[in-house]
């Protein structure tokens, strides 16, 4: 059963367009190296755009547990470096008419 986990981050002015650029190159490396990883979409609030969601698609919850073995996984470290992790949440892919 599909998985989305939506990430809250907390980023920096000074740090935002290098954690934008960092994000999309870490989560196309995920996706194309890890089991289960289905890629990824970033969400920027308006009133306050260092607020940051990210919210992944997987195959499973066992594939993200697996690749979430550590809190921090070395292919993420460098957004942890640029930005607070606030939450992390996972919810079960009921269906999905985006295209």
């Amino acid at each position: 059963m599909m998985v989305r986990i939506i990430y809250s981050w907390n980023v920096a002015p000074e740090n935002l367009e290098l954690f934008i650029a960092t994000w999309k190159r870490t989560t196309n490396r995920i996706h194309e190296e890890v089991k289960g990883a289905k890629g990824s979409f970033m969400l920027q609030n308006n009133s306050n755009p260092g607020e940051i969601k990210t919210i992944a698609k997987w195959d499973s919850l066992e594939d993200w547990k697996k690749f979430w073995q550590d809190s921090k996984p070395g292919q993420m470290q460098s957004m942890h470096d640029l930005g607070e992790r606030v939450s992390v949440e996972v919810f079960t892919e009921v269906d999905d008419f985006t295209k």
